[in-house]
């Protein structure tokens, strides 16, 4: 019988959160034999509305845009290298537009059976994004969504 979950995507933002959900993956690659992929997006669709809304000029837009992207880069190794030490092969992807759009066509693109999401962030700002983002993966995804919440994922992930 084929297993439930053969491949699996984690959503990559840089949050604590979005890094648990990434060592919840590897964690779980350890045990199931599984595909791992995370994803980060550069936010461009956000970029956008503050160019229209003149709260960003082109030239800033760019620069920032440029930023995020070697964040994500930044981001995508280090969940990489989260994985290699564990044993376990994670791809990477970096995509542009809007996250949730993003996240839910990578996934479909790749056949997943499973995304992980981290838990939602406990301060406002920039997390609000997140949080709004987390619910239109989880409503528009195609296959299941994990939000998760771990809170020993640390102890587990050292152990693994």
């Amino acid at each position: 019988m084929k297993s439930l979950i053969q491949t699996v995507v984690v959503a990559v933002s840089g949050s604590e959160a979005s890094i648990n959900a990434a060592k919840y993956g590897v964690c779980m690659a350890r045990m199931l034999p599984v595909r791992l992929f995370s994803v980060y997006v550069v936010d461009t669709a956000t970029l956008r509305e503050l160019i229209h809304s003149k709260i960003f000029i082109e030239e800033e837009s760019k620069e920032y845009e440029k930023n995020l992207e070697d964040n994500g880069r930044r981001y995508l190794n280090y969940v990489r290298e989260l994985a290699a030490k564990k044993g376990v092969t994670m791809e990477t992807l970096l995509r542009r537009g809007t996250i949730s759009t993003e996240i839910v066509e990578a996934a479909e693109e790749l056949g997943a059976d499973l995304i992980l999401l981290g838990g939602f962030e406990v301060e406002k700002s920039i997390h609000d994004v997140l949080s709004r983002q987390r619910r239109e993966i989880v409503r528009n995804a195609k296959c299941s969504v994990l939000i998760v919440k771990e809170p020993t994922i640390d102890l587990i992930y050292n152990k693994s």
